[in-house]
């Protein structure tokens, strides 16, 4: 499940191989995403929960490994919750439990602030939050400027930042039965490795990893994340 801005194949497209040899591999997109229309009211994280299952479902009838990053982090956390039963494995990569995180708040807030005001400059902190220094240190100036020029404040894009600055599933992470692997990333700006260590803490015999990336792990830590995910996923 994709994250905030983005859509299944953007940002799993390219891992899709590594697993559709043995998988039946389902990149759904949330309202407003890749082809599936926005609507004109808020998002909710219910909603989103039950077009990731319904998406499924419209597959398969077979239990689901649901891997989930960022806001679709949250979305799959909160999924396995909610449908324990359809559940057989989980992945939470970036994501986050409490929506009151002072700092978070604060780059949530002004993020969206920004697109309001100056879509250039929400442009370049979008950058700033989701790749790590050395990532975009590594790019160049001209890797640089061509990935801020490709960020857009879309109405889709506002309406899930919106949701990012307002979901919660605390209270909702004790009732995940499924086996469990969080993964945190300990150069992210945006979603601080703290709060994938939480969820860790709060999902009974979860498992816990940390790979030094900024918050777009699937692109900055390609190899090494699909590595983690293959060794848990294939798993009996």
């Amino acid at each position: 499940m994709h994250g905030t801005g983005g859509h299944g194949e953007a940002q799993f497209g390219h891992v899709r191989e590594q697993f559709s040899d043995r998988y039946t591999v389902i990149t759904p997109d949330c309202s407003g995403s890749g082809l599936t229309p926005l609507h004109a009211d808020e998002l909710s994280l219910d909603e989103l929960v039950e077009q990731v299952i319904g998406a499924a479902r419209a597959v398969t009838d077979e239990p689901l490994d649901i891997v989930g990053f960022s806001l679709g982090a949250v979305v799959a956390a909160a999924a396995a919750a909610e449908h324990p039963a359809l559940v057989r494995r989980l992945v939470v990569i970036n994501g986050w439990a409490r929506k009151d995180d002072p700092r978070q708040q604060l780059a949530t807030d002004l993020w969206r602030r920004l697109a309001a005001i100056d879509e250039e400059a929400f442009a370049a902190y979008s950058a700033l939050l989701v790749f790590s220094p050395p990532f975009l240190a590594g790019i160049g100036s001209g890797g640089v400027k061509a990935t801020v020029a490709g960020i857009k404040a879309e109405a889709w894009t506002l309406q899930q930042i919106e949701l990012d600055h307002l979901v919660d599933i605390s209270d909702r992470l004790p009732a995940i039965a499924a086996p469990t692997l969080v993964i945190g990333s300990t150069r992210d700006a945006l979603i601080p490795v703290e709060h994938s260590r939480e969820i860790h803490a709060a999902v009974a015999g979860s498992e816990y990893a940390e790979l030094e990336s900024g918050h777009v792990v699937i692109f900055e830590k390609t190899t090494e994340l699909v590595e983690l995910l293959g060794d848990f996923l294939d798993r009996d």
